[in-house]
């Protein structure tokens, strides 16, 4: 049995957004003052008084938007509802009552469920005064809160906690052993499809328009018997061509979804030459470490694609990669998908070794003797080694010189640690750090 769910509803613009992030306390959904930010259905668990229950942010209920997905946007909206144990209908408390709000109430009316009718933006005495017209809605008192400054948020996350539903067995497991991992890629390469193949639902709106996505999205299932958590990410464009802010937050939110994973799943069109964008992506999983599948999708629309062929080409053009898998799918129809989730536990795997000091030196002084790095009128020596982490895995090597055993060389020991500790499709991290004696052997 899945945790309570409070869903926050409203017309656009009232706060919502802001009002979640504030919840669960973190900058989850992205805040922007223009209508129709927020398109999918963007959850979180929070625990609260020994209880846990999942928050989830709505599109706005009645938004007709540029991007033509108001279909979209209210189908969402409606599954939420559906699936909701506590409602928050959020309203504008400093802009007064409006038609799109009695709207959205009609709509809460026919649906019989646990309800709070919470006043936004309430920060002032004659905000607080001026908020006794929502008692016509018939949803009882409304809550008079201030999501920017934070006013009357603790009021009512014990009001939700009072009306949700007994505690079950579902909220007293802990997040366990979660595999998290980030869906990244180009606009329209597919991510959202395969985000709700691995769901099971129609989690993230898929269309056509490219940039559909701006929200990160955390979508939970399981597979196997165990549980993954899809960060599904906003489509990245050049930041030359990003159009406003609403889209620099996208960007920065696929970066954040990069740090915030174990696996990284970065999704190309085989159709599609790769892109600036794609080897900005690449690079920046790269720089923090992350073990990367690159997934060729749209199989599907391209029999005539010589897989050997594209491999060399995405290793060609994704420089520090060389060692990430390949996988070959179709998002729309499920051509090897669980075959792609698989392999997502594997890395995780690899990436948890323990690797004993003895054997690591005895690989490291193999290493060394097979080759040194150029000296640059030094003599390179290096000493002995340790592992000081996992996920990433990290390996401490003293060195006389830290900068002459950085850049190549590093690979070079990367590659030979890989081979020899069975995970060759993950990196490693090295910290170079600077001894004098020599301690590996009596040389």
């Amino acid at each position: 049995m899945a945790i309570p769910r409070v869903t926050i509803i409203g017309r656009p613009n009232v706060g919502k957004s802001s009002l979640f992030n504030r919840l669960v306390g973190r900058r989850v959904s992205i805040v922007e003052p223009t209508a129709g930010v927020t398109r999918d259905r963007v959850s979180v668990a929070v625990r609260y008084a020994e209880r846990q229950f999942e928050v989830v942010d709505t599109g706005g209920l009645g938004l007709v938007d540029e991007a033509l997905l108001k279909d979209h946007v209210e189908a969402q909206i409606q599954y939420a509802l559906e699936l909701a144990d506590v409602i928050i209908f959020v309203v504008d408390g400093k802009d007064g009552r409006v038609p799109g709000d009695d709207l959205v109430a009609q709509r809460l009316r026919t649906l019989g469920k646990p309800m709070l009718l919470v006043a936004n933006k309430v920060e002032s005495f004659l905000d607080e005064v001026g908020i006794a017209e929502w008692m016509r809605f018939g949803f009882g008192e409304p809550l008079p809160v201030s999501a920017k400054e934070g006013f009357g948020i603790s009021v009512l996350l014990d009001q939700i906690v009072g009306m949700l539903p007994p505690k079950t067995e579902a909220e007293d497991a802990t997040e366990g052993d979660v595999l998290r991992f980030a869906v990244v890629g180009k606009r329209n390469s597919g991510k959202s499809t395969i985000i709700n193949r691995f769901a099971g639902e129609d989690r993230v709106i898929v269309s056509e328009l490219p940039g559909t996505t701006r929200d990160a999205v955390d979508v939970v299932f399981e597979f196997g018997g165990k549980k993954l958590l899809a960060i599904d990410t906003a489509g990245v464009r050049k930041k030359k061509s990003l159009e406003h802010a609403i889209e620099l937050f996208a960007h920065a939110r696929s970066n954040d979804s990069i740090r915030r994973s174990n696996v990284v799943v970065h999704m190309f069109d085989v159709r599609e030459p790769i892109s600036q964008v794609d080897k900005s992506l690449a690079a920046y999983s790269v720089e923090q470490h992350k073990p990367v599948v690159l997934v060729g999708n749209k199989i599907d629309l391209a029999p005539e694609l010589d897989l050997k062929k594209w491999d060399a080409y995405i290793k060609q053009q994704l420089p520090g990669l060389d060692h990430a898998p390949v996988v070959f799918l179709s998002a729309q129809d499920g051509t090897n998908v669980e075959g792609l989730l698989e392999l997502l536990f594997e890395l995780r795997e690899q990436t948890r070794i323990q690797v004993p000091t003895a054997k690591l030196n005895a690989v490291l002084q193999e290493a060394r003797d097979r080759l040194l790095p150029s000296s640059g009128g030094h003599f390179p020596k290096l000493f002995y080694g340790t592992q000081i982490g996992t996920e990433p895995l990290a390996m401490m090597v003293f060195v006389n010189e830290p900068r002459l055993f950085r850049g190549q060389y590093e690979r070079y020991l990367a590659q030979v640690l890989r081979n020899a500790f069975g995970c060759p499709e993950v990196p490693i991290k090295f910290v170079f750090r600077r001894r004098d004696k020599i301690v590996l052997d009596d040389r």
